[in-house]
């Protein structure tokens, strides 16, 4: 798909850094005292912070799904690690349609068809399986095509951490980042682009190369937050990741601060890759013309009500970090604490891009939101369906989560912050 050669007036170039399995509370300048995030707390001081922002399905591929559509997660009927319907259109095509050049870089997880370009005019195609990439191909050029499961996805290892395998030239973070400043350098500067970069990490295992891996040091690490009967907010899907992701170590506490701190370093490397993206983009004059959405596609439990992974409601894991940067329309500085969604990524960029709103998308503008114009009574997540289905609805006071295969309904009242 080939967009016009040159766009119908100046547009703003859109720049997406997604990470995977980040949680909300990671970033340095957003209140949490101990990691080091410098380019994310920068994009915290020059953009607007969506502190109250949620996944549509607290799962890779469903969540991935409503990003790309806009649409909630019962809409798209991708629910869970299964299938995308393939005959919606994506952001990806509506902007090149528009004339953006566009180029999706690192892990995507469309499903089925992993190669699917969904409006992509090229990639730099590299997934946590164990099949042929780019990247896998780029290890090879390398002399490391010895290596097991490069991408970092070990199962066997799933929740210990560990140092890499890999130097950290080599590494699929340095990686994405390396190939997104290749991107960058290299495009059709006659038309604006959209950049989807999407990193691998902070998902389990908690690795990274060396020196990143001794960035934190374990005893300074908090305990996990086990409230008072925490054991009553257990759902199916948490018993099931305990013993399938977790396989029930037990409650370590010296382990559970070690990966905590693992899980930060991870953190900390990727935000020294969007260091490297806002200082290139700054120098060649396009940051303040770039539209910079910073995101996870959901979070991470990390011990949190004695739970660990994702496939739940409760803020670690469902809660997640959503900062925009460009100043035509987002003021620098501030926070917004109004409920927020994945699904508010497609409007904003077609908003921004000076294009039509699609009536059949579910999201808003999340600078309708940011300024108070925009109002929206609710947002909603699912993570399953009909007997082992799992659902949010979240408003500015409350979290209502619905448990079918346990028959069990709670219902919170959210506190500031």
């Amino acid at each position: 798909m080939k967009g016009p050669e040159h766009p119908m007036a100046k547009q703003p170039n859109i720049l997406f850094l997604m990470t995977d399995q980040q949680r909300f509370d990671t970033i340095g300048a957003l209140g949490n005292p101990i990691i080091q995030t410098p380019a994310l707390d920068r994009m915290v001081r020059d953009g607007t912070s969506f502190t109250s922002a949620y996944c549509p399905s607290p799962v890779c591929v469903a969540s991935r799904c409503s990003f790309l559509l806009g649409q909630w997660a019962h809409r798209t009927g991708s629910t869970s690690n299964a299938g995308m319907p393939q005959d919606r259109t994506s952001v990806m095509e509506l902007l090149n349609e528009a004339g953006y050049q566009t180029h999706g870089i690192g892990k995507m997880h469309f499903t089925p068809q992993g190669r699917k370009m969904w409006g992509f005019e090229t990639r730099d195609y590299s997934e946590e399986g164990a099949g042929p990439d780019d990247f896998t191909a780029f290890l090879a050029e390398n002399g490391y095509d010895h290596v097991v499961a490069p991408h970092g996805e070990r199962s066997e290892y799933y929740y210990i951490p560990q140092p890499s395998q890999l130097p950290e030239r080599l590494h699929h973070t340095q990686w994405v980042g390396d190939r997104t400043l290749q991107f960058l350098s290299e495009r059709d500067t006659e038309r604006p682009f959209l950049c989807w970069s999407s990193f691998i990490k902070p998902h389990p295992p908690f690795e990274s190369p060396v020196p990143w891996n001794r960035l934190y040091r374990t005893v300074e690490m908090p305990l996990p937050f086990l409230p008072p009967d925490y054991e009553h907010l257990h759902t199916y899907w948490n018993r099931h990741q305990n013993r399938y992701k977790y396989r029930d170590q037990g409650r370590d506490m010296n382990l559970l601060r070690t990966m905590r701190a693992a899980y930060y370093a991870t953190i900390s490397f990727i935000d020294y890759q969007v260091g490297r993206v806002l200082d290139y983009l700054e120098s060649v004059g396009e940051l303040d013309n770039t539209l910079i959405v910073y995101t996870s596609d959901h979070g991470e439990l990390l011990g949190d009500y004695d739970c660990y992974g994702k496939r739940a409601f409760l803020d670690p894991a469902a809660r997640i970090p959503l900062l925009v940067r460009y100043p035509e329309r987002f003021e620098a500085g501030t926070q917004c604490d109004t409920p927020t969604s994945l699904v508010d990524v497609l409007p904003t960029s077609l908003a921004a891009a000076g294009l039509p709103s699609q009536e059949d998308r579910d999201g808003v503008d999340l600078a309708g939101i940011a300024n108070g114009g925009t109002q929206r009574d609710a947002i909603v997540g699912q993570l399953g369906q009909e007997g082992t289905g799992l659902y949010m609805l979240l408003t500015d006071e409350y979290k209502y989560i619905y448990s079918a295969a346990d028959r069990q309904e709670w219902l919170f009242r959210r506190l500031p912050g």
